[in-house]
């Protein structure tokens, strides 16, 4: 392929056995053939264009016989064929043609049904031609006002394109979205103006982010996380302004969106190590796991307490809301169960083993009382090998665990039973003082023991 060929993008397979249309057919069914033939003839004349045909004879057809339809398939149709259809001569120039083109595009911004208009603004964001969009600039920039929300939304989109590809047709964009901003109620066009300003003019951002801090927590969750985006890339930046700024992330904690809590944690852990903040963000993750039913989730939120965990100066912080942590063990799947049972002993401390191994007894005796599931036997051997854990790394403990872990040596799961005799055996060697407990329950379970 020579540089002067257009790249052929997208390739459409056509069914070997049909014979691919010939232009004249073509210009037949889009000069005289009805709605519906000129729709199927228009769709044809896209594919071969996609897949490498050049058809310029069919361009002025089109143009006179198609474009004035006001069919809504073939708007919609028309603005994929303008975005692939070559614009310019080989020599670079605009076809003269296009200029017919550029005028029904104005109409369509002008248009009474939103929805052409809002697809129009659309494809504008798609032209790479700076002297097709220069005649358009104040039909786009009248979209601003209209009444509905699509259409503001995607002038927005197609004013941020436009100023980022040629500035010089709207120079003053970032201007004219503040001021839109400012005044916007729709949660989806605020979102799209204060994420333009962000990566056009993000002194602008923030000075509007600086007068509406305190109402943050009653936007919208779209722009919610928008805030929270430019928060973090402005205090990575210029970490003083992290002072400014910090009190509206810790407002999104309590957001009612579950995905803009999550990144507001993550946020806050980048922004602050102090232990009020980690505490914060951790108590969030915590929340999130437990009112959030999707496993996936609660796996990869999971993964965050561990990061924190892992972090020296935030593990006496976390080692505190073990008990809040334990709360996950009531989400039933077994995988979340064992990362919990996992993050908790390696947060256990003298401090707090008494209440886990509390918790975890109580988790063993429930396990007596479900209803026999395929994972409950695994996860009363995750709690066995839990508290086998907690009473090697805490003797004080195990007085408190043997009684209630050699009920299950007459396990019918002979897994969690030997599980059992494992720690029974070890504790039997560790612990000289608890000798004569152990075999005193060991007399009492032993005619109830079937397997080997």
């Amino acid at each position: 392929m020579t540089a002067a060929e257009n790249v052929c993008y997208t390739l459409i397979n056509v069914a070997s056995d049909s014979e691919p249309p010939s232009e004249v057919s073509l210009k037949i069914d889009l000069e005289k053939g009805e709605i519906k033939a000129k729709t199927e003839a228009l769709k044809k004349v896209i594919i071969m264009i996609l897949n490498g045909e050049k058809l310029p004879g069919l361009l002025m057809t089109i143009i006179r016989f198609v474009l004035p339809l006001q069919d809504h398939t073939i708007k919609k149709l028309l603005l994929v064929f303008w975005e692939i259809v070559p614009k310019t001569t080989p020599d670079g120039k605009l076809l003269q043609e296009m200029i017919l083109v550029c005028d029904a595009y104005r109409k369509d911004l002008q248009h009474p049904n939103e929805f052409i208009r809002g697809s129009t603004l659309r494809f504008l964001c798609k032209l790479k031609e700076s002297e097709l969009l220069e005649p358009l600039m104040p039909a786009i920039r009248a979209c601003l006002e209209h009444r509905h929300s699509y259409v503001r939304r995607n002038a927005v989109l197609a004013i941020y394109t436009i100023y980022r590809n040629f500035e010089h047709l709207i120079p003053d964009a970032p201007e004219l979205i503040h001021d839109f901003l400012v005044n916007e109620k729709d949660a989806s066009c605020k979102r799209n103006a204060f994420m333009m300003l962000i990566h056009a003019d993000q002194d602008r951002a923030l000075d509007y982010l600086s007068t509406c801090i305190d109402q943050v927590h009653t936007f919208g969750d779209i722009l919610q996380l928008v805030i929270v985006e430019l928060i973090y890339k402005v205090c990575h930046a210029n970490p003083s302004e992290r002072a400014r700024f910090i009190r509206c992330i810790y407002n999104l904690l309590q957001s009612s969106s579950p995905a803009v809590k999550y990144e507001a944690a993550g946020t806050l852990v980048t922004l602050s190590s102090a232990p009020t903040a980690i505490k914060a963000a951790a108590q969030c993750y915590i929340d999130l796991i437990i009112k959030e039913s999707d496993n996936n989730v609660k796996l990869i939120v999971l993964d965050r307490l561990i990061e924190l965990k892992d972090h020296p100066t935030h593990e006496r912080v976390l080692q505190d809301l073990v008990m809040d942590i334990l709360r996950v063990l009531t989400t039933p799947d077994l995988e979340v169960r064992k990362k919990t049972l996992q993050l908790a002993l390696d947060l256990v401390s003298s401090r707090n083993v008494e209440e886990l191994v509390i918790v975890l007894k109580k988790e063993v005796i429930k396990t007596n009382n479900v209803t026999e599931h395929e994972d409950t036997d695994k996860y009363r051997q995750l709690l066995v090998r839990t508290l086998h854990s907690c009473s090697v790394r805490f003797p004080d403990m195990a007085a408190n665990v043997i009684p209630v872990l050699m009920e299950f040596l007459s396990d019918t799961n002979e897994a969690a039973a030997a599980d059992v005799l494992e720690f029974v055996r070890e504790a039997i060697q560790r612990f000289d003082n608890l000798r004569p407990l152990i075999i005193e329950k060991m007399l009492e379970v032993f005619h109830a023991i079937k397997t080997v």
